[in-house]
């Protein structure tokens, strides 16, 4: 292949040439094939893999370990091995543990990002397909339209108001407009506007061009620094936990001191207190709150990706759970997507499409009675219809339909009456092409008939059509379309609209010259109706969403009739629903219109709206406090989509410029993907507050044991190595399957959560402190029993003490169940992980004792039958006082309710 010449200053003849292509065919597969193998894929050099080593020292980078070197090297100085070992073992424990549990949350996520590929339009072996945009090879024909992603550098060969937005390589975010002409060799890359470059996006318009280059070979990849050591920032929630451990410590350092002092007051030697204070410093420090966040986060992730929804930022998934309001589109995203004509309203009348199998075309004819002057005006509808349109239809086994839904049901409704676009390019090749305006809402394209004229096929929204039309074609020609009647034919667009019909509006002109305003002098043709039914699930998504304390809004670029009769029917409106449909212009100057805010606050469907009036309503809401969620699929939507807290875009019918600028991309455009991701989201908080009020009113308790021991000058009931190895089993274990869990049906109902509120609020901290109090009572009265009234010896008493302790703390992760759930049926009972771990947590409990090696370095001794006795007793009793006390709180709040 030959491109040793400039490609922006050669012909297309020149171009044909150096990339050897048929510009009509494409590369055939064998061919893209080999150039693949010569130019590798589309990729630049991206973010490198984590290592393992690198994982492996992040479990090392705290000041929790900071903490256990200092205690294990204070021993080793000491000359106490045992607990230097002991204590090293331990660092070694949670690293392992650490560094598995967040290699795979790794490695989760980054399957989870190769998920999201970016696909673009090429012709090959003679048919339009998407195909992974790392395949694309020099020589390439592709397509793109407005709101797609420049996936490699591409010559124009044809454009129509192509406007890019270049501001990767200029800085401007000015749109540059792009034409298929060749420029002076010595143009420099900005002044290259024959050519899309990589990373770039088009905003609107449409175009055919050439790969003239691909990944490294590309500008882009020429300039692109280097991200490989780019650190990732912290997550909000991640954040949070991280402020709560920095207080925890600063409070745990308090108490240590204020342990030590009093214990010397006590007569204990200055060693064993200094270890004691240093490993309840430890102990009351959820060290393993980064690891269970991280899996918590990832666990969702992929769950959220099993439901269709892919995360692009991890903060997403927090943010999730405190979703108030979700701004939605409608098409695809509550209906089906699978646009098909239902009918034509012509000037002669209706024309409905009723599809039966093996129907043939003059049937259809046949069946509407058409004589042949409507025939001829409707097969000139199709036509307009198939020609000013940029999609295409799959060929056999080619793949899905491309291109937008509603021109391709154009095109198939054409085909079915015998009209191919394929056919229709060939006897009308295409000129010119108006692209569709957002603002204007039409598009035009321009062909060039057999008698050296120029046809031009209109379509786009019936006031914007019907406005600029002068005349209407009927069966006896051509005639003026006076006022009263564009009054008709609007009115008569109002009417299908409300019964839940899109509607466009065709035209068309013929002119000796091509040069002419599209837009100018046209004869209006009809209205050609789709029908897009609600998806099976809406009205369930619909109402879990009203339930759980979440407005769905529809703001859609439809029009009023059809979006209030999609509405009813999906159940986002009911019959008292008084306040209707604002359309866009009624929402200029609403500023300073405090009335007009209200309304809008009550309103549930907005149409026709702008770009601009997106952003504003999310300001609206956000300023009350709102958690906004915003569907979108275009390039207008992408402002919006960064706008919102939780922007969506549709991974089907969305443009690489919404995915872009998404925090969340669902795979198959539905709403209840958005509801399930919600879910999700809230399970996650909850889990990871679980987790905390497990970790810390655990560890409170051991800090309120040995503090209330050495306050009243009683012998310690734990020893410092006991606690260390608590933290480790009760601490890791349970908490850990607390994070894993899939929570309950009654997160869908509960009202979102106040995203600016810590995770340990007033309340919790209540919570925390009353377990502590209640696991440290139960511990204490079993270790003063066993040492003052059975006469136990110390290390017997220390024993009862570790173990009551140890199996409380086990068997309070049941605890950690709401008090409106069920005892025997609820979130924590049916954690598969929790089992798991208390089986776990009580074969290692076991072994301390009664393995002689480990029971001498911890100062146990296995148990005698009184001595379970009392184990067991004060062991289960935090559990049954607590569970009773949820019973109690259930028991009133539904008397409270009745």
């Amino acid at each position: 292949m030959n491109d040793l010449k400039k490609y922006w200053v050669q012909s297309t003849s020149d171009l044909i040439e150096s990339y050897e292509v048929d510009f009509e065919k494409g590369l055939s597969s064998q061919e893209a094939l080999e150039r693949k193998k010569t130019f590798g894929l589309n990729v630049l050099r991206t973010k490198a893999k984590v290592k393992a080593w690198e994982i492996l020292l992040r479990q090392l980078k705290s000041i929790i370990v900071f903490l256990l070197l200092s205690a294990a090297f204070i021993s080793l100085f000491l000359s106490q091995y045992v607990e230097a070992l002991s204590i090293f073992f331990v660092i070694l424990a949670n690293t392992i543990i650490g560094f598995f549990t967040e290699y795979r949350a790794v490695r989760s996520m980054e399957s989870l990002r190769k998920m999201g590929i970016t696909s673009t339009k090429v012709l090959r072996d003679q048919h339009i397909t998407n195909v992974d945009a790392r395949e694309l090879v020099p020589g390439d024909i592709v397509y793109l339209e407005g709101g797609d992603i420049v996936t490699a550098d591409i010559r124009l060969i044809e454009s129509a108001g192509v406007m890019c937005d270049e501001s990767t390589f200029s800085g401007e975010s000015l749109a540059t407009e792009k034409f298929d002409l060749t420029v002076d060799g010595s143009s420099s890359i900005l002044e290259r506007r024959n050519t899309l470059f990589k990373g770039t996006s088009v905003l609107r318009g449409s175009a055919k061009g050439i790969v003239v280059a691909t990944g490294p070979r590309t500008e882009l990849g020429k300039i692109a620094q280097l991200t490989d050591e780019a650190q990732e920032e912290l997550t909000p929630l991640e954040k949070r936990l991280e402020d709560l451990g920095k207080k925890l410590i600063k409070i745990t350092l308090i108490i240590a001191v204020v342990i030590v002092l009093s214990g010397i007051w006590a007569g204990h030697e200055i060693s064993l207190m200094f270890k004691v204070s240093i490993a309840l410093a430890v102990a009351a420090i959820p060290e393993g709150l980064p690891i269970v966040a991280t899996i918590a986060l990832a666990k969702g992730m992929m769950r959220m990706a099993k439901n269709n929804a892919l995360i692009n930022k991890l903060s997403a998934v927090e943010t999730l759970g405190a979703t108030t309001v979700i701004f939605t589109d409608k098409t695809g995203t509550l209906t089906e997507n699978k646009m098909q004509v239902s009918k034509f309203q012509l000037r002669f009348g209706e024309v409905q499409i009723e599809r039966e199998k093996d129907s043939r075309t003059q049937a259809f004819f046949d069946s509407k009675n058409l004589n042949q002057e409507e025939q001829s005006i409707f097969l000139k509808a199709l036509k307009i219809g198939a020609l000013c349109n940029n999609a295409s239809l799959k060929h056999e086994n080619q793949g899905e339909h491309v291109g937008d839904t509603m021109e391709v049901a154009l095109l198939q409704v054409a085909k079915e009456f015998g009209l191919s676009k394929n056919e229709l390019l060939k006897k009308y090749p295409k000129t010119r092409e108006e692209a569709f305006s957002f603002e204007e809402r039409r598009m035009a394209t321009v062909h060039k008939t057999d008698t050296d004229r120029f046809f031009f096929a209109l379509k786009g929204a019936p006031e914007a059509i019907i406005h600029i039309s002068k005349k209407v074609l009927t069966k006896k020609g051509l005639e003026v379309l006076s006022d009263k009647e564009k009054q008709d034919w609007l009115s008569d667009n109002e009417r299908l609209a409300a019964q839940g019909h899109r509607v466009l509006a065709l035209a068309y002109k013929e002119t000796p010259t091509q040069k002419e305003n599209p837009y100018e002098d046209a004869i209006f043709l009809g209205l050609v109706c789709f029908r897009d039914p609600p998806r099976a699930d809406i009205h369930t998504s619909i109402r879990s969403c009203l339930e759980a304390g979440i407005s769905p809004i529809m703001v859609t670029g439809d029009q009023s009739g059809t979006a209030l009769s999609i509405a009813k029917e999906i159940g986002l409106i009911d019959d008292d629903y008084q306040e209707g449909v604002l359309e866009g212009r009624e929402l200029e100057g609403f500023e300073n219109n405090d009335l007009l805010k209200e309304k809008m606050l009550k309103t549930r469907i907005f149409s026709r709206v702008t770009p601009k009036q997106k952003l504003e309503l999310i300001s609206i809401y956000q300023k009350r406090n709102n958690v906004v969620s915003m569907t979108g699929d275009g390039v207008n939507d992408a402002p919006a989509l960064k706008k919102a807290d939780i922007g969506v875009a549709m991974g089907l019918r969305g443009t690489q410029v919404a995915k872009e600028a998404s925090d969340m991309v669902l795979k198959d455009d539905s709403f209840s993907s958005i509801v399930k991701a919600i879910y999700q989201g809230r399970i996650i908080f909850n889990n990871i507050k679980l987790f905390v009020v497990y970790l810390l009113s655990c560890n409170i308790s051991e800090i309120f044991i040995v503090s209330t021991a050495t306050i009243f000058h009683l012998p310690l009931p734990l020893m410092p190595l006991q606690i260390l190895f608590l933290n480790l089993v009760t601490d890791v274990f349970p908490a850990l399957a607390l994070g894993m869990g899939e929570g309950d049906s009654s997160y869908a109902y509960k009202y979102p959560r106040d995203p600016s509120k810590p995770i340990v609020g007033q309340k919790t901290w209540v919570t925390i402190f009353t377990y502590g109090v209640v696991l440290t009572t139960s511990v204490l009265t079993a270790f003063l029993l066993g040492l003052f009234f059975y006469k136990f010896e110390t290390r017997e008493a220390l024993t009862v003490s570790f173990l009551t302790l140890g199996i409380a703390q086990v068997l309070h992760v049941f605890n950690m169940r709401s008090a409106r759930s069920s005892l025997w049926k609820n979130e924590v009972t049916k954690n598969i992980h929790v089992w798991g771990s208390v089986v776990f947590c009580f074969i290692l409990l076991l072994g301390v004792v009664y393995f002689p090696a480990v029971s001498d370095a911890l100062e146990l001794t296995p148990p005698s039958l009184e001595q379970w006795g009392i184990i067991t007793l004060f062991s289960t009793l935090p559990l049954i006082l607590i569970q009773l006390s949820k019973l109690l709180w259930k028991y009133l709040g539904i008397r409270s309710n009745a």
